[in-house]
C-alpha cells in the first residue's frame, strides 16, 4: 500500500508547495526576504532516511520525477530542480550510508541538503542570467530565511512521517526478503 502513498503525498505537498507562499507574512516582504518552501524535497530526504535501503535508490527515482514536475509547473527552465534534487538526494544516500539514521542526523542532513538545493538552483539561475542578486544578498535575503523556515517544516514532517515511513519501509522489504 505504501506503493500507492507515497507518491500521492509527493504529489499533495508538490500542490501545498506552491500554496505555501501564501502563509508568509507580510512582514517577510518588508525585510527583503526571499523565502522558498522545499517540502517535496524535506520529504524526500525523510524518504531516503527511513523508507529507502543502502542499496535501493527510490527516493533518487522521485527526486528526478518530482523535480522534474515542478520545473513544469513552476519554472521556466526544465532541469533546474530536477538536477538539484538529484544531486542532493544522492548527497543524502552516500551521507545515509555513513551515518546513523536519527532525528539529530536527519536533521543535520536535512539542514545542510536544503543548503545544498537553494544554493545549486542559485548557482544554475545565476548562471543563465535568470538572477542577477549577488552572492551577499543571497545568503542574508534568501539562503538563510529559506533554510530556516525549512528546518520548522522538516520538523513538522519527521514528527508526522517519521514513523509511517519505517513502518511500510519494513513492510515492503521485509516482504521481499520472506519471498527470496
Amino acid at each position: 500500500m505504501s506503493r500507492v502513498y507515497l507518491p500521492l503525498i509527493l504529489l499533495l505537498l508538490l500542490v501545498m508547495q506552491g500554496a505555501m507562499i501564501e502563509l508568509i507574512p507580510a512582514r517577510v516582504d518588508e525585510l527583503g526576504w526571499l523565502i522558498v518552501s522545499h517540502s517535496v524535497f524535506l520529504f524526500l530526504v525523510l524518504f531516503k532516511m527511513f523508507y529507502d535501503l543502502e542499496d535501493t535508490y527510490y527516493a533518487l527515482f522521485f527526486a528526478i520525477l518530482f523535480g522534474f514536475l515542478i520545473d513544469v509547473v513552476y519554472t521556466n527552465i526544465l532541469g533546474v530542480y530536477m538536477f538539484s534534487y538529484a544531486i542532493s538526494i544522492y548527497f543524502v544516500h552516500g551521507m545515509r550510508k555513513l551515518l546513523h539514521a536519527n532525528f539529530y542526523v536527519a536533521s543535520l542532513l536535512a539542514f545542510v541538503a536544503v543548503g545544498l538545493v537553494d544554493f545549486l538552483l542559485y548557482l544554475i539561475y545565476y548562471a543563465t542570467d535568470v538572477t542577477q542578486m549577488i552572492m551577499a544578498d543571497y545568503l542574508i535575503n534568501r539562503m538563510i530565511p529559506t533554510m530556516v523556515v525549512n528546518l520548522m517544516i522538516f520538523l513538522i514532517f519527521y514528527a508526522l512521517f517519521k514513523r509511517k515511513l519505517v513502518k511500510w519501509s519494513k513492510e515492503r522489504f521485509d516482504e521481499k526478503r520472506s519471498t527470496n
